[in-house]
C-alpha cells in the first residue's frame, strides 16, 4: 500500500508539471498569435493590449483547461505505458482503477476550480473587459476610425467617413446627418475634425474646421463648425449578455429580462388587435412593429440566461470527462512523444466535443431545445466513449 501510494504521488506529479507547462503555453500561443494580432488589427496601442491581457485569461479558462488536462492525461498514461509500467503494476496485481485515480483528481479539481472561477471571476472580467474601452468612448471611436476609416450603423443618424486620422486630426473627415424620411439634412466636408465626447452627456460632438456644408440652415463654406448627434447604442457598458452577468445575478436579469418580454408583447397583441378592427393609425403599425422587436429581442435575452445556468457547469464537468477519455487513449496508444499525444488528444476535441456544444448552445438560445437536452449531450457522449475505452481496457 505504501509502494502504490508513492506511485500515484509520482503519476499526479508528472500530471500537473505537463498540465502547467501545456496551459502556460496553450495560453501564452492563444494571446501571443491571436490576441496581439487581433488588437493590432482594431488599432489598440501597445499598452491597451497589455492592460487587457489580465482581463483575457480568465475567459479563455473554460476553453483552455480542459484541453490541457485531457494533453497532460495522455502525455503521462501513454508514457508508463510506453515504459511498460502499466504492464509492471498489473503484474503487481495493481489494479487499473488505482492508476486512474490521480488523473480523476486533477479532472475534479480543475473542474471545481474552474465552476468557483465562473460563480463571478469569469463573468466579472469579460464585463470588464467590454467597459474598459467603452468607458474612454472618444478613445474608442478614434480606434473605429483608425481601424475601418468609418462610424456606420443602421441604428445611427448619421455616418462619420475619414481619410486618416493623425493623432486626435480627422483628416478630410465628412459628416452626413439623415432625416426622418431616409434622406440627408446636413452633408459637411471638413479638411480637419475632432470628435469629443462632453462629460455627463450622451452625445458626440464633431468639430469641423474649413468646412464646407450642405444643409437647409448653411450652405458653403464655414470657418468652423459643430455637430452634435446621439451616442451609439453599442456604447451602453448595461450588462446585456448572459457571460457578463455572475451566477448570483442570472436569475434577477432572468426575471427583469421576461417581465419586459411580457410587457412587449402585451402591447403588441393590443396593437395588432387594433389593427384588425381597422382602427390602427400609421403610428400604431409602427409602434407594433417596434413592441414586436422588443418582445422577441428581451425573450432571446431570457432564453440565453436559461442556456448560461446550464453552459457553465457543462464546460466545467469537460476537464473531467477529458481525462477519463485521456487515460485509457494514452495506454492505448502508447505513445511517450508530445506530438502523437497532442494529435490523439484533440482529434475527440475538434471533431466531436465542441461541434456538439457550439450546436446545443444555438439550439438553447433560441428554445428550439430545452438546454438540459441541448448542452450536456456533448459531456453524455464523451462519458460514454470513456467507459466503452475503460471496459476494452480491462478486459485486455
Amino acid at each position: 500500500m505504501k509502494l502504490f501510494g508513492l506511485v500515484q504521488r509520482m503519476i499526479l506529479w508528472d500530471l500537473f508539471k505537463i498540465f502547467a507547462l501545456a496551459w502556460f503555453s496553450l495560453t501564452a500561443l492563444f494571446l501571443m498569435a491571436g490576441l496581439v494580432a487581433e488588437a493590432t488589427q482594431q488599432g489598440l496601442s501597445p499598452g491597451q493590449i497589455l492592460a487587457i491581457m489580465p482581463y483575457i485569461i480568465p475567459s479563455t479558462l473554460p476553453y483552455t483547461l480542459p484541453t490541457t488536462t485531457l494533453f497532460a492525461t495522455c502525455i503521462v498514461y501513454g508514457r508508463l505505458a510506453a515504459d511498460n509500467e502499466v504492464l509492471a503494476l498489473k503484474a503487481a496485481g495493481v489494479h487499473l482503477g488505482h492508476i486512474v485515480t490521480p488523473a480523476i483528481i486533477l479532472g475534479g479539481a480543475v473542474s471545481a476550480a474552474t465552476f468557483l472561477m465562473y460563480l463571478d471571476v469569469i463573468p466579472y472580467t469579460h464585463h470588464e473587459l467590454r467597459s474598459r474601452f467603452l468607458r474612454d468612448v472618444e478613445e474608442f471611436l478614434y480606434s473605429m476610425l483608425r481601424r475601418d476609416g468609418v462610424i456606420r450603423n443602421n441604428k445611427l443618424s448619421y455616418t462619420i467617413y475619414v481619410k486618416k486620422v493623425d493623432e486626435r486630426n480627422l483628416i478630410d473627415a465628412i459628416f452626413m446627418k439623415r432625416d426622418a424620411s431616409g434622406g440627408y439634412e446636413a452633408v459637411a466636408r471638413a479638411q480637419e475634425a475632432e470628435i469629443r465626447v462632453p462629460a455627463g452627456r450622451k452625445i458626440l460632438s464633431v468639430h469641423m474646421k474649413r468646412t464646407y456644408v450642405v444643409s437647409k440652415d448653411d450652405n458653403g463654406f464655414i470657418a468652423e463648425k459643430i455637430f452634435e448627434a446621439e451616442l451609439p447604442d453599442f456604447l451602453d457598458t448595461k450588462k446585456w449578455r448572459a457571460a457578463s452577468m455572475t451566477w448570483a445575478e442570472l436569475p434577477m436579469f432572468r426575471e427583469q429580462f421576461q417581465l419586459e418580454a411580457d410587457g412587449y408583447l402585451a402591447e403588441f397583441v393590443k396593437l395588432k388587435q387594433k389593427e384588425e378592427q381597422g382602427q390602427s393609425t400609421e403610428e400604431d403599425t409602427k409602434n407594433k412593429r417596434k413592441a414586436e422587436i422588443n418582445w422577441k429581442h428581451h425573450q432571446n435575452l431570457a432564453f440565453g440566461i436559461d442556456a448560461e445556468f446550464h453552459l457553465r457547469p457543462a464546460l466545467t464537468l469537460g476537464c473531467l470527462c477529458f481525462v477519463l477519455v485521456g487515460c485509457p487513449v494514452g495506454v492505448f496508444f502508447s505513445r511517450s512523444d508530445y506530438l502523437s499525444a497532442f494529435i490523439t488528444c484533440f482529434l475527440p476535441i475538434v471533431t466531436l466535443y465542441y461541434p456538439l456544444l457550439l450546436c446545443g448552445i444555438n439550439f438553447a438560445k433560441t428554445a428550439t431545445v430545452p438546454p438540459s437536452l441541448a448542452i450536456w449531450p456533448a459531456n453524455m457522449v464523451m462519458l460514454a466513449i470513456a467507459w466503452f475505452l475503460f471496459w476494452r481496457l480491462l478486459r485486455n
